[in-house]
């Protein structure tokens, strides 16, 4: 399977960049694991709705042309459906048996993900109704995944 997980921003923090590149390691021998990043939008505090869904926009187009037609694509949104680990590792087998083996994930930045973006999304993925920073996101979505296919490999590291 390839996975990628296209972000929002530059990753600066070295301990949120070692949790990655600890569990890119531990995933790499059931998957191919691509991190992008894309460029964020400067975005002041106040922002009227408007200034904010331009953000969005402009962020969601870099996104989308990191995305090619054939992959499977998983957008995080507090919307988003809530799903059990067990539910979540059923889905990446299903979706490798059947033939969906380039799998992308979404994170976007601080503001959300724009509509174009949620649209092209084959699911909305929601880790619940907690607002977390994007990049403890990163940290969050990726342990997620490799605990999926520790639970598909039948490892005792899911409890």
């Amino acid at each position: 399977m390839n996975i990628k997980i296209v972000c929002v921003g530059k990753l600066k923090e070295k301990y949120f960049k070692d949790a990655i590149a600890e569990y890119q390691k531990r995933l790499s021998r059931f998957a191919k694991v691509e991190l992008v990043q894309v460029p964020d939008e400067k975005a002041p505090e106040k922002l009227s709705a408007a200034e904010q869904e331009k953000v969005k926009e402009l962020e969601g187009q870099r996104i989308l042309n990191k995305i090619k037609d054939k992959e499977y694509v998983y957008v995080t949104a507090i919307k988003g459906k809530e799903r059990t680990s067990e539910a979540f590792a059923q889905e990446l087998k299903d979706l490798a048996t059947y033939g969906h083996s380039d799998v992308t994930f979404v994170i976007g930045g601080s503001l959300g993900t724009s509509q174009a973006v949620n649209k092209r999304a084959d699911e909305l993925l929601s880790f619940g109704k907690l607002t977390m920073p994007h990049q403890l996101m990163r940290v969050v979505l990726i342990e997620q995944i490799y605990r999926c296919f520790m639970i598909n490999s039948g490892s005792p590291y899911h409890k």
